[in-house]
Parts: structure tokens; C-alpha cells; sequence
């Protein structure tokens, strides 16, 4: 290390600064500006030289002096807005956090930085982040954090087919309403005879599209329907949901739930009920989560595959904010995939379904 090094770095603890790696290059702040940007008409070997040493003193541009130069920040936001001010921690969830580690993988590979965000733009932290875009998971309609970002002028790339004309640059999503007429027909085929529905009360389109699915299978087939909605994020709600959703009169014989949870709700709604599955009871929820494959009995999952659409998002968010052209369509749909388990294998028809009894006061 130089005289000049040994004297900046001890009069000046801490990370180096460009002033650091000027002194000890013997340069101007300008060259080592030029140098290290690819800019400017320098020799190669001088060029080098400030490389060198800016390697040796271990020297990082300031985010603040990157996006003064470059306008762009290096950070991209991931939030989930659908359920507004809730205390909503979203990457508890199996699939938002798988999602999220596919984003972030993804992110990096191409030099940005993903940042989590909470569920509202009135939070504090919005405004303290410099972002060059965000990917919002499961918007709501008119949602009016996205419309906020756009209004910025931000790219915005949805995780779900946006409702209405709600203006993203792009979205990836799965084709909902195809996965749950695939999973009815199975519960059908399997022997159910009354297939009921779990479900939200909120305004995405993935909730909104599998709900219609459902009542229109059940108007094709001739079935009343038979569902119980509830705020989804809210795990206690949930539970409460499959509860009644098996204590009614016309008590379902199959059900499918679209949240994480809804297989170990309803599995301990049947036990309360005396039901057993998949012989009284079959079910399917959609699901990331490996749990179930372990359950008694395991119960058979929808994967959205979170990990594809989380890398997919990214390319795209990334291909707007460097204004890349790209073969990559703007709006992609993601085959889903119905890993089955005991918990809706095949039974004999019945003809019948016995009424609910009163849980054991136990």
C-alpha cells in the first residue's frame, strides 16, 4: 500500500472513497470516474492502472452517485397489495415464498437488487426507496398501488392477470379457470357427488377467476353450488370457514380449497366431524407447500409453479426498465401441475352423502 493509501485510509476509517482511490492512483476524481464508467478517452493502461487500485482499496460507487448518473437505482420492488393495511406477512406462505426466491435469483443475475415491500404505498418505506420498477403479486381490481407506481412513471409487472384496465407493463399469471375445471372433473371422477369450494373475499383475479370457474362447472353439471368465502389472509378465518363449510346441511363430499392453509383446515374439520378421507371426504387445496405430501392422509396439491412466473416477472420488469427489446411476449401464462395423493385417489360412486353430526365435546 502507498504513503498516499496508508495516509487517506488511517486519517479516514471506513470504506474508500473516490477521492481515496484518485490520491492513490495518482489521478484526477474525474479519471477515476472515467475509468471505472467506461467513459472518456484514457490510455488502456491507465485505464487499468485505476481499476487496480480501486480493487486493492476495496472501492464501491455510492448508490446515490450511481442513480445520479445513470437515473436507475439498481433496486426493484416486490409487494403483495391485494390485502392493503392488513398485517399480511406474505412470504410466510409457501408460494409467495417461493416466488420471492425465484425473483430475487433472478434479480441478481442481471445486476439488481429485489427489494420486499409492505402491502400499502402509504407505508413510510415506499418513499425512502429509490426503485426503478416493481412486481406486484395478485392486484386488486383498480388497484390503486399500481395505479400510484404508473402515475410515477415506474414499469409495473403483475404476478396475475390484471382485472379490468388496470395499466401494467406486462403480467404473468396461469390460466386459473382451466386448472380448477381440471380438478373438479378429477374430484367428479373420483366419486364425488357434491364438490364445494373454499374461497376469498377478495378482488384478484386469481380468486375472482377460480370462483367463477367453479360456479360454472357447477351450472354445466347441473350441481347447487356449495362454498364459504373468507378474508384470505387471515389463517384463523380459514379454519373457520372449513368448519362451516362441513357443518352444513348440504355438506359437500369433495372440497377444494384456494389457499396454502385449506388442506389442514379442512383435515382437522373432517376429524372434528367424524369424516374420514378420502372415504366420506376428498379433497384438494392449491398449495407450495411440502407438508402435505406428509399429512394423514396426504393430500393432493395444485402447484401454480411460483418459481417459473417469480424468474419470468423479473425478465420482464428488467426488459422495460432498460428499454430492451425482447422476444419474450408481455404476457406469459404458466402451465399449473395437480400433484396427486391419497387424499382425492379414486373410490367407489356413492349415491348418497349422510348428514353432518354434531363435533364430539371433547
Amino acid at each position: 500500500m502507498s504513503r498516499a493509501e496508508t495516509s487517506r485510509r488511517g486519517n479516514r476509517p471506513g470504506r474508500a472513497g473516490i477521492r481515496d482511490v484518485a490520491a492513490a492512483a495518482g489521478v484526477s476524481i474525474t479519471t477515476v470516474s472515467d475509468a471505472l464508467n467506461g467513459k472518456g478517452r484514457l490510455p488502456d493502461a491507465t485505464r487499468r492502472h485505476v481499476r487496480e487500485v480501486a480493487e486493492r482499496l476495496g472501492y464501491r460507487p455510492s448508490a446515490a452517485a450511481r442513480t445520479l448518473r445513470t437515473g436507475k437505482s439498481g433496486l426493484i420492488g416486490l409487494t403483495v397489495t391485494t390485502y392493503g393495511d392488513e398485517p399480511f406477512t406474505f412470504t410466510e406462505f409457501a408460494y409467495f415464498a417461493e416466488m420471492a426466491r425465484a425473483a430475487t435469483s433472478a434479480a441478481l443475475a442481471r445486476g439488481y437488487a429485489l427489494v420486499i415491500l409492505p402491502a400499502t404505498s402509504r407505508h413510510d418505506v415506499w418513499s425512502n426507496v429509490a426503485l426503478d420498477g416493481t412486481v406486484v403479486i395478485d392486484p386488486s381490481d383498480q388497484d390503486p398501488v399500481v395505479g400510484e407506481l404508473v402515475r410515477q412513471g415506474l414499469p409495473v409487472v403483475s404476478d396475475g392477470r390484471p382485472a379490468g384496465p388496470l395499466p401494467v407493463t406486462a403480467w404473468v399469471d396461469n390460466d386459473h379457470e382451466a386448472a380448477v375445471l381440471d380438478i373438479l372433473d378429477h374430484l367428479a371422477a373420483a366419486g364425488a357427488r357434491r364438490i364445494g369450494l373454499l374461497t376469498g373475499t377478495t378482488t384478484d383475479t386469481y380468486t375472482n377467476l377460480s370462483t367463477s370457474a367453479y360456479l360454472h362447472w357447477c351450472e354445466r353439471v347441473g350441481q347447487d353450488p356449495v362454498y364459504e368465502a373468507y378474508p384470505a389472509h387471515d389463517p384463523c378465518a380459514g379454519a373457520v370457514a372449513a368448519d362451516r363449510l362441513l357443518a352444513r346441511p348440504d355438506r359437500p363430499d369433495a372440497v377444494y380449497g384456494l389457499f396454502d392453509p385449506n388442506g389442514t383446515d379442512l383435515l382437522a374439520a373432517a376429524r372434528r366431524y367424524g369424516l374420514r378421507v378420502p372415504e366420506d371426504l376428498l379433497l384438494v387445496c392449491c398449495s407450495e407447500s411440502t407438508v402435505y405430501a406428509n399429512t394423514e392422509p396426504p393430500v393432493t396439491t395444485l402447484s401454480l409453479k411460483p418459481r417459473r412466473i417469480g424468474t419470468a416477472v423479473v425478465q420482464l420488469l428488467i426488459d422495460a426498465i432498460e428499454g430492451v427489446e425482447s422476444d419474450r411476449p408481455v404476457e406469459q401464462v404458466i402451465p399449473t401441475e395437480l400433484i396427486v395423493r391419497t387424499s382425492s385417489q379414486r373410490r367407489s360412486p356413492r349415491t348418497t352423502v349422510s348428514p353432518p353430526r354434531v363435533p364430539d365435546e371433547k
